[in-house]
């Protein structure tokens, strides 16, 4: 059994998991003020995130912690040579949990603008930077035998940027989608108009995407070998179609499922092209980080495997648990008799 292999899927999962599940509370974060009215509103806005995003975070913790366990030399490489945007991303999650968290701790009307416009402002910017950094693992980072030989700005190319902002206009759809049935009456409403009008943006983007990714990666060498690879962008395809007609006839619930899957498949999608390769070299090929050359020891990955077995579908069980527990939005009597939100 080649658990390197099986550990490159697991990798992608976990990644495409934490992408699908935090996409909607960091598109709600910086995209949610625009479907409020009032500060009653608000609150309902950050309530229909509340039981969720720090449960959905559990599952960026599970990836980054595959690559130290699974991929060693990947995650001192980017530790290394990318410190300051993974700094960046960190002060923007953290900066987007104490903002959720500490909204509702004052009353003052300044005391929670202050936090909202954090909220908006780190959201938005963790899902920037995660755009920005996965563009460039797409795309290739300038890699030889002495590590990464190109400038920290090189990291701000057309093509991760590009990609940056395809995270953010996605999981503002994402989280449109979501508050579109998470809360009721007006901002409900503005939701869903605001996921219709973003799904164009999002198709515009995504057919821009995949130009570039033709025209400047080498992406597509996979699909073109492997011809049943095509089934993840036809996948994907699918699937937002159908996010757009399911809007359209108003099941906004089912809209956001195909949203899901949408993301998960768009990150599955750029992995299946990036394989073999973790941290592809534009210089020299030979000097890339791959599944083979970067992977622990085959006890430690089967170990990893077993135990991955077990806990992977309890973390997903609790996590439906959560979203069955709290499957009705509050209503405006609960939201003030809480004093959360």
């Amino acid at each position: 059994m080649d658990h390197a292999k099986i550990w490159f899927v697991l990798w992608a999962v976990l990644w495409a998991g934490y992408f699908a599940l935090d996409g909607f509370d960091l598109g709600v974060g910086f995209s949610g003020w625009l479907t409020a009215g009032n500060e009653e509103e608000r609150g309902n806005v950050f309530s229909a995130i509340g039981p969720f995003w720090d449960g959905n975070e559990v599952w960026l913790i599970t990836a980054a912690g595959a690559t130290f366990a699974a991929f060693p030399p990947v995650y001192a490489a980017l530790f290394s040579w990318f410190y300051p945007a993974l700094f960046l991303i960190l002060v923007s999650l953290i900066l987007r949990g104490v903002s959720l968290e500490f909204r509702g701790k004052q009353q003052p009307a300044a005391w929670k603008k202050f936090w909202e416009r954090a909220a908006a402002i780190s959201s938005f910017s963790a899902a920037l930077l995660f755009g920005t950094a996965f563009g460039n693992l797409f795309r290739g980072l300038e890699i030889d035998n002495c590590g990464y030989m190109d400038k920290f700005s090189g990291l701000l190319n057309p093509y991760a940027l590009l990609t940056g902002l395809l995270f953010c206009v996605f999981f503002f759809f994402h989280g449109q989608l979501w508050l579109s049935f998470k809360v009721s009456g007006p901002p409900a409403v503005k939701a869903q108009k605001l996921a219709g009008w973003a799904w164009y943006a999002l198709a515009l983007l995504l057919a821009g995407f995949a130009v570039y990714s033709y025209a400047d990666t080498g992406l597509y060498g996979n699909f073109f070998a492997r011809r049943s690879l095509l089934a993840l962008p036809l996948l994907l395809a699918a699937a937002l179609i159908s996010a757009r007609l399911l809007l359209a006839r108003g099941l906004p619930e089912k809209a956001f499922l195909a949203s899901f899957a949408a993301i998960a498949l768009f990150i599955l999608t750029g992995f299946a092209g990036l394989y073999p390769d973790l941290l592809a070299s534009r210089i020299n090929p030979s000097s890339a980080l791959t599944v083979y050359n970067s992977s622990s020891s085959p006890y430690t990955l089967k170990v990893m495997t077993a135990a991955v077995a077990v806990l992977l579908p309890l973390v997903a069980g609790c996590q439906l648990w959560a979203h069955r527990l709290f499957r009705a939005p509050l209503t405006a009597a609960e939201l003030k008799k809480s004093g959360i939100y």
